[in-house]
């Protein structure tokens, strides 16, 4: 289970996020929105521990900042950092020994070969395309199996089939009761993933709303219809023929089940189920 409790996070005068408060439970996959601006890469690099801040970030009930924490705890960057003078093959090998790991040869062969890098395993980082890089960057945050896994435009630089493949992944870890928080513009990608979303705009919350809860209300039209914005002509015809009902007000959303007992007070999962890529 994630859990972000009244995350503040000033420059100056500016509060980039203020008071931001949420929780994803295991075995569910959230989605962070917002237009440009609206404080997600605040958030998203406060719970990845890359910026200080004020308030509370919990992984698995335990505070985000401890090595508890963080070794079941996998990021995804928007942008892949890779070191141009290793293989793609010593990079999965870093991870592996800066968590402590012991993961057979097998299971990465695997792995690879999922996201069609098997071949490219003696390859330099810095002989990597962006798309790539990305591919490598994802099986980095996989292969230590994480109990939570955070990523920022994960789907950016990816051909269709490791799209498809990475939406695959992501739907097995779920099942696996891992937490999911995905951060992206692309609505269209991950409509077919959600369990809950957030939707955030100067630096607050404005909604959580949970899937089962919009009816015939689909991902787009909630985004638009919360945060103000101007659906595209072609798109708000197109919901106006589906004929959807019941949007979602404004800073109404449905509670997950779980988040409530979430925000008092998490217990790590202890499940341990095979790796997705295994089966």
């Amino acid at each position: 289970m994630l859990e972000v409790i009244d995350l503040t996070k000033k420059y100056g005068k500016m509060s980039a996020a203020d008071g931001v408060r949420f929780a994803v439970p295991n075995g569910r996959i959230g989605i962070l929105l917002g237009p440009n601006g609206a404080g997600k890469s605040t958030v998203i690099k406060s719970i990845a521990g890359l910026l200080r801040f004020q308030g509370v970030i919990r992984i698995q009930g335990k505070d985000a900042n401890t090595l508890e924490a963080k070794r079941c705890f996998a990021y995804v960057p928007e942008i892949p950092y890779l070191y141009d003078a290793l293989t793609v093959g010593e990079h999965i090998e870093f991870i592996i020994r800066a968590y402590g790991l012991d993961v057979p040869e097998e299971e990465i062969e695997k792995l690879l070969e999922r996201f069609e890098l098997a071949d490219k395993k003696e390859k330099l980082g810095s002989e990597l395309s962006k798309g790539m890089m990305q591919k490598v960057s994802i099986c980095c945050a996989l292969v230590i199996r994480p109990k939570v896994i955070l990523l920022d435009e994960p789907m950016v630089g990816l051909d269709p089939a490791a799209i498809k493949e990475l939406k695959s992944v992501l739907l097995e870890l779920r099942a696996e009761g891992c937490t999911v928080l995905i951060s992206t513009h692309m609505l269209e990608m991950v409509k077919e993933l959600w369990d809950v979303t957030f939707v955030m705009d100067k630096g607050h919350i404005l909604g959580t709303y949970a899937k089962e809860s919009l009816g015939s209300e689909d991902l787009e039209e909630l985004y638009f219809s919360v945060t103000g914005q101007k659906m595209p002509p072609g798109q708000a015809e197109e919901g106006k023929a589906a004929g959807t009902d019941g949007q979602a007000e404004e800073g109404k959303g449905a509670e997950m089940p779980g988040q409530a007992e979430g925000e008092k007070a998490a217990k790590a999962d202890g499940q341990d189920g095979g790796r997705p890529w295994e089966r």
